[in-house]
């Protein structure tokens, strides 16, 4: 007999049995304009918050996550690996692959810390800040070239493209003869549209490219630290870095630029669409880091999905069992979208707060140039608001074309008058 008092142990509760895979969906490439948000990713959400995707190159299929929380999760968890997705013919949006081996987006600690470590010095917040003030020079010139000319005009040809290429090249240390050559390779490999053998030649032509310009500044002892090529050239020059995993660093960071040509064409889009957000932004300036922040969290800032994980072990994610091998992407764009984080959140709030956007992604892999990227925008919007009176469509909206094939999504151009 128990003494008074004493309690038994409740026998341990059973594990739930996995929940049934959710079925495969195909999610196709389509080239979507404007700025609405892609119905497939749509769909996706209201299915559950853990499915699964087929996407148009690649074999197989792949989980897709698409809740905040475990975004968040995934991203920041060793127990997917970006590295044996080098290993793997997972299922994806582009015809061709591509990082080269080595490159530090498919790398996992601690050699990814190892690598973003050689450049962290360009990156930190008084590195970046140190590019301001030629950065807003550069973009004043442009600004004062273009109203010196008069309108129409193309933003994206004359501001959106040529600025962020000048300042990441700046930052890299490319000489400014060199850029137009990496602009083109840069557009051909973001591209599916012209096929995955253009795409590989112009990633071979740039890390060729690369390749020569750490051979160059190897003996430079230090004198080019500022740049991105002189740190890993250094890095190189030291053992801490290996030629071809510098050269992959490089070429990442590059073609990095670019997006901010095309998520600036997207904020742009929006606030020439919806003249009370701009009416607003001159009226209180101090409105306007809260308002990027929240362009950033809006705006549809890459087609389908970006890079994919494999996990190591076998995991259970909201009842469903992900084994070890099998590879899983999550959406940063529908996790910017969670209804539990973000209050109302297909609409733009410019005064949004709290807004902890995943925009540059979370985690280990968070974006190196995201600094970078945030001081762009942000000079870009000010010269938008400041320097252009009653900036408008030159032409209906409906006429716009966005990029086809691209994997970054973005206007090709912007054709916009002034008074």
């Amino acid at each position: 007999m128990l003494n008074e008092g004493t309690a038994t142990a409740s026998p341990a509760a059973a594990p739930s049995p996995p929940l049934e895979p959710p079925p495969v969906r195909f999610w196709p490439a389509m080239d979507l304009t404007g700025v609405d948000f892609d119905p497939v990713l749509s769909e996706l959400m209201a299915e559950g918050p853990v499915t699964r995707i087929q996407l148009p190159n690649g074999s197989g299929w792949a989980w897709l996550l698409t809740r905040y929380d475990d975004v968040r999760m995934v991203t920041n968890d060793p127990r997917f690996s970006r590295k044996l997705v080098a290993e793997h013919d997972v299922t994806r949006l582009a015809p061709h692959f591509i990082p080269v081996p080595g490159a530090i987006g498919f790398e996992d600690p601690p050699d990814h810390t190892r690598l973003r470590r050689a450049v962290a010095a360009a990156f930190t917040s008084r590195g970046v800040e140190r590019l301001r003030a030629h950065a807003a020079e550069t973009l004043d010139e442009m600004v004062t070239g273009l109203l010196r000319e008069g309108p129409p005009a193309d933003l994206t040809e004359r501001l959106l493209a040529p600025f962020p290429l000048a300042v990441v090249c700046e930052l890299m240390g490319v000489p400014a003869a060199d850029r137009p050559r990496l602009h083109e390779w840069t557009t051909l490999i973001l591209s599916s549209a012209q096929g995955a053998e253009r795409s590989e030649e112009a990633k071979t032509q740039m890390c060729a490219y690369f390749a020569a310009a750490l051979r160059e500044r190897r003996g430079t002892g230090g004198q080019d630290g500022e740049h991105v090529l002189g740190l890993l050239a250094t890095a190189v020059a030291e053992g801490q870095v290996a030629q071809e995993e510098a050269v992959g660093l490089a070429l990442l960071i590059q073609i990095g630029g670019e997006a901010v040509t095309n998520n600036t064409g997207n904020m742009a889009y929006i606030l020439l669409s919806n003249p009370q957000h701009v009416a607003r932004l001159r009226e209180e300036p101090a409105l306007r880091a809260s308002a990027l922040d929240e362009l950033l969290r809006f705006i549809p800032h890459r087609s389908a999905v970006g890079l994919s994980r494999i996990a190591l072990e076998d995991i259970t994610i909201r009842g469903h069992l992900i084994r070890a091998g099998e590879a899983v992407y999550v959406s940063y764009l529908a996790a910017n979208r969670d209804p539990e984080v973000f209050r109302d959140p297909d609409r733009l709030v410019l005064d949004r707060s709290p807004n902890p956007h995943v925009s540059f992604g979370y985690g280990p892999h968070y974006c190196v140039g995201g600094m970078l990227a945030r001081l762009e925008s942000e000079l870009l919007l000010d010269a938008l608001l400041d320097r252009f009176e009653d900036l408008r469509f030159a032409v209906p909206p409906q006429e716009l074309r966005w990029r086809p094939g691209a994997l970054i999504r973005g206007p090709e151009g912007l054709l916009v008058t002034w008074s």
